[in-house]
């Protein structure tokens, strides 16, 4: 039976309009602060209840085999969904040519009411049709926090890196996913998983193999200033876009928030996570030792650094270690928070707050405030001899739905009360010459209104209002700095 709500269906055209409403309500989370002005952050909305991982909207369901024979293939730059029992171990094909560097991160998701144990988490490998490893693989653990949240384990094949004489020619390679923790560890239900194979071609002229050595590693001055109001993503594909600023969010206990910056080649990426105090609505004793961890991922989604904060109801702060700039050379560091920084586009700040805070403090929500700094003028990057997977892997110029917006304009961007040490690729999300968040409402119903008539008009106009599709921006495993995970390349 029709429901009535179906025969009366807006016309294609108001649809369109009526996202492009949707999208100025996502670019208002972040209303630009003009010069010498700050932004008023809203109020954080009622508590927000933690939120099931979101997975990429297209994802392919795929079932790991238990060996390689039958083993079901990737394609890289596709995104799977795949589940995994506890101490199993999965097998998934790819094909791979002679010339490109693969990456494949694995994002392991709990479920709801799954009790978890510090040692329980997955490791990725890459093997080729011998069973030998490859250059990189990785270990992603629950951690201290003992709290079920996602974790991102990356496996990678490098063929220019040292060390990686195996796994060179082209043909059926396997990624394996074994789902590791102690016997009497936590629930046995099944995980979830994300799969997300990507592939870097090699470049057109080869370059140096050695990492930069000297690079400014002093923290910058933190951004001072009230933050504007934004709320974070459940998953990498919906993460919320950040630019450089001072942002603030609310999270209870159990929640984990996704946010991506755009970072060019030659910029640095600076960040720290403040946690506000409690209200004491819990029991207000004690203390949580690992409460609340930030972790930061390149765009295959390989970790680079996370910072740890114990929580005693008093504000703390979690600070990253200052990043290298972003260059390609960085691969060949020893270092893994250097050598992750290898790629210029969409870097993601993950951060978890453990469920036991609601134990002895509250369900929150608690206040989270994100200072996030890119320092640097963006440069060229290196001349690659083909094309990435998926295609916009290391674009920097188009993050998607979120308060940043990036193009070709080459104007800097400030946002929330930045001082404006941004990238020099960036534009502005509204004009400089401050078109108000008031204004820019009413342009963008004056549009829609436009769009509503042109469904009565009797003959069509060329041209139109074209959609931009949000693109998703997706980050090989480099080893935890600070406990929570203990990811490590053998």
């Amino acid at each position: 039976m029709t429901r009535a709500h179906d025969m009366a269906k807006p016309a294609p055209d108001a649809w369109r309009g009526r996202r492009a409403l949707m999208a100025a309500g996502a670019a208002l989370c972040a209303a630009v602060a003009l010069p010498g002005q700050t932004a008023v952050a809203a109020p954080a909305s009622s508590a927000p209840t933690p939120r099931p991982y979101a997975f990429t909207e297209d994802a392919t369901t795929v079932k790991g085999a238990t060996g390689t024979t039958g083993a079901e293939g990737l394609v890289p730059g596709r995104t799977y969904k795949s589940a995994v029992e506890k101490n199993a171990t999965l097998y998934y094909g790819l094909e791979l040519d002679d010339t490109s560097d693969a990456y494949v991160s694995v994002t392991a998701v709990p479920r709801p009411g799954t009790t978890v144990a510090f040692s329980d988490g997955v490791k990725v490998s890459l093997r080729d049709g011998n069973g030998r490893s490859c250059s990189g693989s990785g270990i992603a653990h629950i951690g201290a926090t003992q709290s079920p949240h996602p974790i991102t384990a990356s496996a990678a094949r490098e063929i220019g890196s040292a060390g990686s004489a195996l796994c060179r020619a082209a043909g059926t390679y396997y990624l394996v996913v074994e789902r590791t923790g102690s016997p009497g560890g936590g629930d046995s239900g099944d995980w979830d998983l994300e799969l997300r194979p990507s592939t870097e071609p090699r470049l057109k002229k080869a370059g140096t193999t050695s990492a930069p050595e000297v690079w400014n590693s002093a923290s910058p001055d933190p951004l001072s200033g009230e933050g504007v109001a934004c709320r974070g993503g459940a998953g990498f594909s919906n993460a919320t876009a950040l630019r450089q600023g001072i942002w603030t969010d609310g999270i209870s206990p159990g929640q984990t928030l996704f946010y991506r910056v755009p970072v060019d080649w030659g910029q640095q990426f600076y960040a720290t996570a403040d946690l506000g105090s409690s209200d004491s609505s819990g029991s207000g004793k004690g203390s949580v030792g690992t409460a609340l961890v930030m972790s930061l991922y390149n765009p295959v989604r390989g970790l680079v650094d996370d910072a740890g904060l114990g929580y005693y109801g008093r504000q703390g702060s979690a600070a990253l270690e200052p990043m290298p700039p972003v260059d390609y050379a960085n691969r060949y560091a020893l270092n893994d928070h250097v050598s992750g920084m290898r790629f210029a586009g969409s870097y993601y700040l993950v951060v978890h707050l453990a469920e036991q805070v609601a134990e002895r403090f509250g369900d929150g929500p608690f206040g989270l405030t994100l200072r996030v700094r890119v320092a640097g003028e963006a440069k060229d990057g290196p001349a690659y001899a083909g094309r990435t997977e998926p295609g916009d892997l290391f674009d920097a110029t188009v993050v998607g739905p979120g308060p940043a917006a990036r193009g070709p304009g080459g104007d800097g961007l400030t946002g929330g009360t930045s001082d404006g040490g941004g990238g020099g690729s960036t534009m502005k999300l509204l004009a400089a010459g401050g078109i108000g968040t008031g204004t820019f409402l009413v342009l963008v119903l004056g549009v829609w209104t436009a769009i509503a008539r042109r469904r009565v008009t009797p003959e069509p106009r060329p041209g139109g209002l074209g959609t931009a599709s949000p693109t998703a921006h997706t980050a090989t495993a480099m080893p935890a700095r600070r406990g929570h995970r203990a990811a490590r390349r053998r």
